[in-house]
């Protein structure tokens, strides 16, 4: 059973959310400036500020309502998911896979444009679903929700949608849970779209390294200085859970920090805060970093041991500036052996549909262009 959703925020809710904000107790500043140790005081001050004096609470909730949005229930869990289908009888299924800290909020500028394109370019059914655990989907109550099993609660969406074979894309968690879906499901799969590819460095190139892929591991090893919050959430997620859950200050703050690092320039304030919403009002900031606890190690070792399993689906990679990691072509082809598209667009970051959502889908359209007749 598919039923329809709408995001309701109520007012009980607000006024609670405002009151926390106001309340909040400040650290003091930090003892170095700028981002080297966390948020700024300055910042997260004034972005707190705004959140409860200055975001518009009405029309956040109307643009969370923008695109069609159902649940259903698969393997004993309620899963929602925006989704819209193309008017054009030759649309292409696609599943948009998010991750963290993102939501689907991060489509919501991308999904219009591909769904209902201009004359000549492709078009899409989008589907896109929040991960367990994250915005309206319930969250697990035991463990073993892994990508693997993400990866076959999404293959029975897309059967329900009426989609037999469809293009499965992600970034962040959503990489991996299209990853797993071409390899659980690959007659499924038209192709898959990565953003990036998840492959270690091949040990083969490291005596003939690109000027690029020199860059790339040296930017691998200087963003291990902001991997507490993985660490942190691989291991004990219910104890950040308790301040994700109870303080609005500190889930924008673990959450804006991640922005600053991962993004190629600022995200409008008022889209940040609309996927900040889909934490705080389902009250997922526990459940969500528990996706680290059940597959993080898993994603660790393709970077410790490398990737063992090869996928041999049609495979479309891009690969934006600011991303960490951001795997060379031939690095990813060990993996990937059937890749028929890779590009590493001049702008855009981990959050490329929310930064960059005109190049986000012209990768999409470039990627999955029919051939010509």
């Amino acid at each position: 059973m598919i039923s329809p959703f709408e995001v309701r925020i109520d007012a009980e809710v607000i006024a609670d959310l405002r009151a926390r904000l106001h309340r909040t107790r400040w650290p003091e500043e930090a003892t170095t400036p700028g981002w080297e140790q966390g948020t700024p005081l300055a910042y997260a001050k004034g972005l707190c500020s705004y959140w409860a004096d200055g975001y518009d609470f009405a029309a956040a909730q109307e643009r969370l309502n923008r695109h069609p949005q159902f649940r259903t229930v698969i393997d004993e869990l309620g899963v929602h998911f925006v989704h819209v289908r193309s008017a054009r009888s030759d649309a292409t299924p696609l599943l948009l896979t998010h991750g963290w800290p993102g939501s689907v909020a991060e489509f919501a500028e991308v999904i219009g444009p591909l769904a209902d394109p201009s004359a000549g370019e492709p078009a899409f059914h989008v589907v896109c679903p929040s991960l367990p655990g994250y915005g309206f989907s319930d969250k697990p109550a035991g463990p073993g929700w892994t990508v693997h099993r993400i990866a076959d609660a999404w293959a029975e969406l897309m059967t329900r949608l009426g989609y037999r074979r469809f293009i499965a894309q992600g970034h962040d968690w959503g990489t991996s849970v299209s990853t797993a879906l071409a390899v659980r499901h690959p007659a499924r799969l038209i192709g898959i779209h990565l953003m990036p590819p998840l492959v270690a460095p091949d040990p083969a190139t490291l005596d003939d390294l690109t000027e690029a892929e020199r860059a790339a591991i040296a930017d691998l090893a200087e963003a291990a200085s902001g991997d507490g919050y993985s660490f942190e959430q691989s291991t004990r997620p219910q104890t950040i859970g308790y301040a994700l859950v109870d303080s609005p200050a500190a889930l924008c703050t673990w959450i804006a920090e991640k922005f600053h690092a991962w993004s190629d320039g600022d995200v409008d304030r008022d889209r940040f805060l609309d996927n900040l919403m889909l934490y705080w009002v389902p009250a997922t900031g526990a459940s969500a970093a528990r996706l680290y606890r059940e597959s993080f190690p898993e994603v660790q070792a393709l970077f410790r041991d490398g990737a063992t399993d090869v996928i041999r689906v049609p495979t479309a990679c891009s690969v934006f500036p600011k991303e960490n990691p951001r795997p060379s072509r031939r690095w990813a082809a060990r993996r990937f052996p059937d890749i028929r598209y890779w590009n590493e667009p001049a702008r855009g970051g981990h959050f490329a549909a929310f930064e960059q959502p005109t190049l986000f889908v012209a990768e999409i359209r470039a990627a999955w262009r029919p051939a010509p007749p």
